[in-house]
């Protein structure tokens, strides 16, 4: 390797470069941490989680309310770090971001404790001992975020982590970067304000190589979300040091259009699934299903919508519907996919390129393609773009047929104005959820769990499941009676083994004449292991 690119290397590891994508200005340069930092930091964080855990419900509700509070006072300026980072809109921010955590935080706080305290439960056969479950701390939770919502990302799997007693070490993606820092920052006021460890959530910075040694560096968990490819890699290094994992690993999931449904609903409900946050969400609603009779019509409305769409750079001032894509390699993915679409035969109703004349070359014109076929790749590769590709189908089978016909499985959903037919065709979607005449608001919902199946990951991160995942599910038993007596199994005796299968059958064998058997049997058995 020449000394230039030694010097090259040494720098890309050194820093990384961070760029507005809404105006592909330089925003500067944030620290790339190496694997050693990175365990640095993890050390950090375990120290401050030690005081961490001791703290009461009541206490944990009292940070979190406070930072509640700091959002809400503060939630202009982090939407437009969010905008500045992600080159999404500031509604859209405002919208993903900001109000998923709010609600987060004000179900948590209200919530949290009653799935968290110690429960007690039946003890079964041994009614003389008492048997608990207790949900105890963790100790640091390790947490791997894509670019898409940058603030989001952070503060969703951190606030659960931190009501169970644990502290967090978060490495954010290197191309949403320059927010890290100022959320750091705010997230380090909230603590001192009350009273505890700056340490006690960690943001930090690097590529590839620090977020392997989050995985492998001594943390309790991981939660990753991203790429499909990437959860592999994160599964792997993790099984180094059996870690556990949470894996989010993206969708591409059906909307079902069924031929009673609300049409005006639907349409807008599809375009909102496929261009908030220019379509940088894993619960996109990626294959659009539409039943044959209302086809037309669906697509007429959609394409209506699409073509009164504003784009431009969230930040300067003029009203935009929709921003820059963050990351530039996402957007020759969504290139690809169009062509490959085009080339077999679907036909462009909206957009279908890389917009121009824009103040940088990350846009991604609103698109929508019908008369898309199962044949395309569009169809079953994760486009992550302002894409709203719709599929004709002939009936209920079909539709059920083409939304399992992928190997994710995050989130789905049924538009009818028939409950009961909704029903029935939610129920044969296998997927994470399903909304009925609604998109991805089951994420909103915080009692209910949020995570996928098949490729889209395993784990749960909302909900009782979600603080749960943060625990470290605890069986107890303890004294109720305190009997003190021995049970000699040891050394052993003659007819211990009859003492013992008669003792069982009597236990649970069904019928009184059975139990009546096995209690004459068990008595003779006892009778010749005393005189023997």
């Amino acid at each position: 390797m020449s000394e230039a690119a030694q010097n090259l290397d040494q720098q890309v590891h050194v820093a990384i470069p961070c760029i507005d994508p809404g105006t592909g200005e330089r925003l500067g340069e944030v620290p790339a941490l190496t694997a050693e930092q990175v365990r640095e930091e993890v050390a950090r964080a375990r120290k401050a989680q030690a005081e961490w855990a001791r703290t009461s419900f009541a206490e944990r509700r009292r940070v979190l309310r406070h930072l509640l509070d700091m959002i809400l006072e503060h939630s202009d300026a982090l939407c437009e770090e969010i905008c500045r980072d992600a080159g999404k809109t500031m509604h859209n921010a405002m919208l993903g971001e900001i109000w998923p955590i709010a609600e987060k935080l004000r179900w948590t706080i209200a919530e949290g404790e009653k799935h968290l305290r110690t429960e007690v439960v039946s003890s079964g056969l041994l009614k003389h001992k008492r048997a608990k479950i207790e949900y105890q701390p963790l100790g640091v939770i390790g947490v791997i975020t894509p670019w898409n919502f940058p603030l989001q990302n952070i503060l969703g799997p951190t606030i659960p982590a931190l009501f169970a007693g644990n502290a967090v070490v978060v490495k954010v993606s290197e191309w949403t970067s320059w927010s890290a820092a100022p959320f750091q920052g705010f997230l380090e006021r909230c603590f001192a304000d009350c009273g505890y460890s700056k340490d006690l959530v960690r943001v930090i910075t690097g590529y590839g190589d620090a977020g392997a040694a989050l995985v492998s560096g001594g943390v309790d968990k991981i939660v990753f979300t991203g790429s499909m490819a990437n959860g592999r890699r994160v599964v792997e290094e993790s099984a180094k040091t059996l870690t556990p994992v949470i894996l989010e690993l993206g969708g591409k999931d059906p909307m079902i259009v069924c031929d009673d449904a609300d049409l005006e609903q639907a349409a807008h409900a599809a375009a909102s699934a496929a261009f908030i946050a220019s379509g940088q969400m894993c619960l996109a609603a990626e294959r659009v299903l539409v039943f044959d009779a209302i086809y037309d019509d669906f697509v007429a409305r959609v394409q209506d919508i699409a073509l009164r769409l504003r784009q431009g750079a969230p930040l300067a001032g003029k009203l935009v519907d929709i921003g820059a894509m963050t990351m530039p390699g996402q957007l020759d993915i969504v290139d690809a996919l169009v062509e490959d679409a085009f080339d077999k035969g679907a036909s462009l109703k909206a957009g279908g390129t890389r917009a121009k004349r824009k103040p940088s070359k990350n846009y991604y014109e609103p698109t929508v393609i019908a008369d898309v076929t199962e044949d395309m790749r569009i169809m079953h590769e994760e486009t992550f773009g302002p894409v709203l590709a719709i599929c004709r189908v002939k009936n209920e089978a079909e539709a059920i047929r083409v939304a399992n016909a992928t190997e994710y499985g995050l989130s789905s959903s049924v538009f009818s104005k028939d409950h009961a037919r909704a029903r029935r065709i939610a129920d044969q979607i296998v997927a994470g959820s399903t909304c009925i005449n609604d998109w991805a608001l089951a994420y909103m919902v915080q009692d209910l769990p949020f995570g996928g199946v098949k490729g889209s990951g395993y784990g749960r991160l909302n909900g009782r499941e979600g603080l749960r995942a943060c625990s470290n599910i605890k069986a107890v038993i303890e004294d109720r009676l305190p009997l003190h007596r021995a049970i000699e199994l040891f050394p052993g005796r003659h007819f211990d083994y009859e003492v013992t299968r008669e003792g069982v059958r009597l236990l649970y064998t069904q019928g009184l004449v059975n139990k009546f058997d096995a209690l004459v049997d068990l008595g003779r058995a006892v009778v010749k292991r005393a005189t023997t």
